[in-house]
């Protein structure tokens, strides 16, 4: 069958499709768990698995919150193996290097179906290689909630990492040895899984303002450690000092100006790059400079935020993931630092924070003449990554501006069309690189603000020329037939296919 650009969608793979007002009447048909009273304490994970009666075919979900420094999911991965269980689907919001091990238990066929919103290192180069039986799927920070609320990710068992676990079943990442902030991305799973496990490695006694309500907590394990809160940081929580990427921020950020985007009551989302994170300093340098005070900032939340908020440059934040420690430490004493669900971030269908935001920084591994953007694999067609909330926010904000490098590597990071399409282009506005910026000729009203700009605005197609003058053509990549992933977008509908690389 095509899917809505017209690609290739496998087999097998059945999308939770129909109007979007269907999809909001079918999500109200499947409710929450029913709530419960009271929880059992088990000692092991193993003791987790003949508890629940974990078997063949069943799918286990997991969140992300610790990152490459999580214990969890490789302790169950561990199990599963010992086991030798087969035909599991595994659905974590995200992977990382930590989970190598999944590697084998793909390629035995313990696991074989994966439902994710990002991957990267050894897995995704299995899955990329073709070692995955089944499919892996690959949702946004925001649908990944719509689906399991709505029906489309049905979950078994939930396996909940929580740094602390409280005596009535109330889970909390604010405190605790493995403290690793907000646990946004498990609180669907925690409502609408069959069953609901924390696992944690600091019962206490009582937890103010718990994320995790225990009233839909089926068990607790208690594990020596659930992981290395070290490893939570995410990439470069700095600002850059390259010169090229502190080009690319001031002219962001006096596009921005150009635009109207500083203003008092501003809302704003960046990554945790270096770049994104120089478009945040320039920013608030002008906000300090025109006496702005924004209302709030959002995502996930490094340091650099929880400073401007410190300093009255903002209302609030709404933190969904934690990007370093300083944010873990912030949302834990300040109370205008709020952790909110996944779905409250960018379900498309609940009542999200994405679709308030004024402007958003984003990057890309790719982009092309129609704006369509690739966060999920690489030059060569690798997986490396994943939409996140690239395609969610792109698609909330009123101004979405990719910032990128022209060149990297030697080659052009604009496309005549991109290998793998994360976000579509009618959600991108404005492109923004160190030889010249390009606006997404549908936004005309942008186009007309900046008529009588200074800086280098161009066409699309006069960068690209502008790349391939320095680089070169480059040779067009060839991918097998062979479909090993899709991409969904938002609302549940496949925008692409994930190929077997060559």
């Amino acid at each position: 069958m095509k899917n809505s650009i017209g690609r290739f969608v496998p087999e097998g793979f059945r999308p939770f499709t129909g109007s979007n007002e269907y999809k909001k009447q079918q999500r109200k048909l499947i409710p929450e768990k029913q709530c419960h009273d009271g929880f059992e304490l088990l000692g092991s994970v193993s003791d987790m698995f003949d508890k629940l009666n974990i078997k063949d075919g069943m799918t286990l979900s997991f969140h992300h919150h610790l990152r490459n420094g999580d214990f969890v999911l490789n302790a169950v991965l561990e199990e599963i193996k010992k086991r030798n269980l087969k035909n599991i689907r595994l659905a974590p919001s995200s992977l990382f290097p930590q989970n190598a091990s999944l590697v084998e238990l793909m390629e035995n066929g313990n696991v074989t179906e994966i439902y994710t919103d990002y991957v990267n290192g050894p897995v995704a180069d299995a899955i990329s290689n073709g070692k995955l039986q089944g499919m892996c799927v690959m949702y946004t920070h925001g649908g990944r909630p719509m689906a399991i609320e709505s029906g489309s990710l049905h979950i078994d068992v939930a396996i909940l990492a929580t740094p602390a676990v409280d005596k009535e079943g109330n889970g909390s990442g604010f405190t605790g040895k493995s403290a690793c902030g907000s646990l946004g991305y498990a609180v669907s799973d925690l409502k609408y899984a069959d069953k609901v496990v924390l696992v944690t490695d600091n019962l206490v006694e009582h937890l103010e303002n718990a994320q995790l309500e225990g009233k839909y907590v089926d068990y607790v394990v208690r594990m020596d450690a659930i992981g290395d809160p070290n490893g939570i940081v995410s990439g470069t929580t700095r600002i850059t000092k390259d010169p090229v990427g502190l080009k690319i921020a001031r002219d962001t950020t006096a596009l921005l100006e150009e635009i109207g985007m500083i203003k008092d009551g501003l809302s704003m989302q960046t990554g945790a790059g270096g770049t994104s994170l120089a478009v945040a300093y320039y920013v608030k340098n002008r906000m300090l400079e025109k006496g702005i005070k924004g209302s709030f900032a959002s995502g996930g939340i490094t340091g650099y935020f929880t400073d401007m908020l410190e300093e009255g440059l903002f209302d609030e934040l709404y933190d969904v993931q934690c990007f370093d420690l300083k944010a873990v430490q912030s949302i834990g004493k300040n109370s205008n630092h709020h952790a909110m669900s996944g779905s409250k971030y960018a379900n498309p269908f609940d009542d999200n924070v994405v679709d308030k935001l004024d402007f958003v920084i984003l990057g890309a591994t790719e982009i092309d003449l129609d704006f369509n953007v690739n966060v999920t694999t690489d030059s060569h067609g690798k997986i490396m990554g994943g939409s996140g909330g690239h395609s969610d926010t792109a698609h909330g904000a009123k101004v979405t501006v990719i910032t990128t490098n022209l060149i990297k590597s030697r080659l052009p990071i604009i496309k005549e069309k991109v290998t793998t399409v994360t976000t579509p282009g009618e959600d991108v506005d404005v492109l923004v690189t160190e030889r010249g910026i390009a606006i997404n000729p549908k936004r005309v009203d942008l186009l007309e603000k900046l008529k009588n700009s200074r800086l280098p605005i161009f066409t699309m197609q006069q960068l690209l020329e502008k790349a391939h003058s320095i680089t070169g053509q480059p040779d067009k990549l060839v991918l097998s037939d062979k479909p090993v992933g899709v991409v969904v977008y938002r609302d549940g509908t496949v925008i692409d296919t994930l190929y077997k690389v060559n």
